[in-house]
């Protein structure tokens, strides 16, 4: 039974989808969760990192463009995103999660995604 984790899109607010200049991307995941999902996958061991990159791309594209990526937690794993160069219309915003964990001698990773639609207007 898969457990919903995360990463869950809180940027800068759970309601706002339309963005103009420069903002603040965020996820954040559920820690206690995501130790039930490990526990029933058979992956025991110390959580040594999570990292969370992000992409963007025009809606009804192909292609993902890099728009950073960030491995703080306290920040809810921010990036800037300055969407001022774009042209106006929808997009969307992926997040791919990737809990690290140890596991003896050898680093093992879960990942989940998250992809929200965007509306950028200048």
């Amino acid at each position: 039974m898969p457990y919903d984790w995360g990463p869950h899109y809180i940027v800068p607010s759970e309601i706002l989808k339309t963005f103009s200049g420069v903002v603040r991307l965020r996820e954040q995941y559920d820690e206690q969760l995501l130790d039930k999902e490990l526990e029933e996958l058979g992956i025991h061991g110390p959580i040594t990192r999570v990292s969370n990159p992000w992409y963007y791309r025009k809606k009804g594209t192909h292609t993902w463009t890099k728009i950073g990526e960030s491995d703080d937690r306290s920040e809810n794993f921010a990036v800037r995103w300055d969407t001022s160069k774009l042209e106006n219309g929808q997009y969307e915003v992926f997040g791919m999660m990737h809990v690290f964990v140890r596991v003896g001698d050898v680093e093992r990773a879960i990942a989940r995604e998250n992809v929200v639609e965007v509306t950028v207007e200048h």
